[in-house]
């Protein structure tokens, strides 16, 4: 079964100040063979609204257009804190109605191979905190 990264691992020598600013996580799902439509649908029918009532916020969703790889769902989702980020996850793995539809969306096989995920500190120059 997988389960979100719900540790922290920063870079030596970089001051990661998250006050004031949205925590942003960047994941990254490799689907397995053939399942992106079915992981998209997914995503589309249930798992955002069921990421909103946990207070994760959705930020984005991507598909690689030119280069990488065909087979990566990328996507940012936002929080106001780790504490928060934190509690968000832990509530949403644990809702019956994501272990429900996460059971019949993969009646046919897992959906995801692996996935990435980072939490990212805006620069302070960044546009976007």
């Amino acid at each position: 079964m997988l389960r979100p990264n719900l540790g922290v691992h920063c870079h030596r020598g970089v001051d990661l100040d998250y006050e004031g600013v949205m925590i942003h996580e960047l994941r990254i799902y490799t689907a397995e063979s053939g399942r992106m439509p079915a992981l998209l649908a997914r995503f589309r029918d249930h798992t955002m609204d069921l990421f909103e009532k946990h207070g994760i916020t959705n930020v984005g969703y991507w598909l690689n257009s030119i280069g990488g790889r065909n087979d990566e769902l990328w996507y940012i989702v936002g929080f106001e804190s780790l504490a928060e980020r934190e509690q968000a996850w832990a509530s949403f793995v644990a809702d019956p109605d994501w272990k429900k539809v996460r059971a019949e969306s993969e009646a046919d096989g897992p959906l995801v191979h692996h996935i990435e995920n980072r939490i990212l500190n805006p620069t302070d120059f960044s546009p976007l905190r």
